[in-house]
């Protein structure tokens, strides 16, 4: 059996504080040291929802294991961003609005899976 991973991380409150990291996290390259220990997130790369041609948006999972709030849970944080160019949307254009947005809707859905599946192995968010 594996052993879990974990990662050690300085912090301005706490000195090093050393966490176990889960599967889904992309690391910690831009931790800063003057970080609170309450204020560690492990964070999945950005997701980009919509099409190739047509980003609207991201998401990331997050998990702030150390919080003394009640968002110790793995939640996702969805970002949409999409404008209409000079003079507004052609017909053309906004059937490929549409097409980007029936894309990212059903990303959001492989993600909210994903989330089901990552918080019944940790009891459920919370």
């Amino acid at each position: 059996m594996n052993e879990p991973r974990t990662v050690t991380l300085p912090t301005a409150d706490r000195g090093e504080v050393t966490l176990p990291e889960p599967d889904w996290c992309r690391g910690h390259a831009d931790h800063r040291p003057d970080t609170q220990r309450a204020d560690i997130t492990h964070n999945t790369h950005d997701i980009h929802l919509g099409t190739r041609d047509r980003a609207i948006g991201t998401a990331v999972l997050s998990q702030a294991p150390c919080s003394e709030h009640s968002t110790r849970g793995i939640y996702a944080f969805v970002g949409l961003a999409f404008e209409s160019g000079p003079g507004g949307h052609t017909p053309v254009a906004l059937h490929d609005l549409a097409a980007s947005l029936d894309t990212a809707a059903d990303q959001l859905r492989d993600l909210a899976d994903q989330l089901t599946t990552l918080t019944s192995n940790e009891g459920g968010a919370r």
